[in-house]
């Protein structure tokens, strides 16, 4: 057998070291725009965060400091275009003052979709920062809607998708514990509780009895008075889940922060 000279192996060997060279360096490329598409993005997250806070407190809202996440990739393209893909943003501690009354929203969860936003508006922090559609969703606490109710005792839940009420009440000297649910709905962009279906165990049977009872039922069904939520946010659907009543809001085409 006759072997292949020498020389014409290292051709082949050179080849493959140039190969695996440009390999390795399209991979350090690549780790570096990454990198640098990572970091482009927390700078717009911590631009956009400043921005909502400053909305979020020209309504008189408190909340603790919000938490922006902006998705997609590479960041860098919608940087250039002015245009991002879908922004999340996260209120938690959610306070405000509505007629003299606390309503407390431990946690408010806002996604904007097709969010405007100029590279010299995130630099200066200066401008409109506008999105074409954003969701919220909300969740108020049963021990602030029992706080609101303002009744000893009182306590809401929720069971098979209503919500319930137990109470104690004081009816023509009878001590009893009252029982029921409400109907939850959205009216005018409100949320509105309406206690329609209480009972009594051991309810005497008199007329004044019954009317007392639906008076204990009218004087605890209320329009829940909530904060204005930002973003004009607009109440669309409210349900009763076992961590409290979850609002949904959506909006269309609206700032996400003040006007610089």
């Amino acid at each position: 057998m006759v072997e292949a000279p020498a020389y014409e192996e290292r051709p082949r060997r050179r080849g493959r070291r140039l190969l695996t060279g440009f390999v390795v360096l399209l991979l350090v490329l690549a780790g570096l725009l990454t990198v640098a598409d990572r970091v482009a993005a927390g700078a717009a997250e911590r631009a956009i965060a400043g921005q909502v806070e400053q909305e979020v407190a020209k309504q008189n809202v408190q909340s603790a400091p919000p938490k922006v996440d902006v998705a997609g990739f590479p960041f860098l393209t919608q940087v250039l275009a002015g245009k991002y893909q879908h922004i999340s943003i996260v209120l938690t501690d959610v306070t405000g003052n509505v007629r003299g009354d606390a309503v407390d929203v431990p946690r408010l969860d806002v996604d904007a979709r097709n969010v405007k936003a100029s590279l010299e508006t995130l630099r200066t922090r200066k401008g409109d920062v506008t999105a074409e559609t954003v969701d919220g969703r909300a969740t108020i606490t049963y021990d602030s809607l029992a706080k609101l109710l303002d009744r000893p005792g009182l306590k809401l839940g929720e069971q098979n998708g209503k919500l319930t009420v137990t109470a104690p009440a004081d009816i023509l000297g009878v001590k009893l514990t009252v029982n029921g649910t409400a109907d939850v709905t959205v009216v005018n962009g409100k949320v509105a509780l309406r206690f329609n279906d209480l009972t009594a165990e051991g309810l005497p049977n008199l007329p004044l009895a019954r009317r007392m009872l639906a008076s204990y039922a009218k004087g605890i069904s209320i329009d829940v008075p909530l904060p204005e939520l930002p973003f004009q946010l607009n109440v669309r659907k409210v349900e009763p889940k076992p961590e409290g009543l979850v609002v949904t809001a959506d909006a269309k085409n609206v700032p996400i922060n003040s006007a610089g």
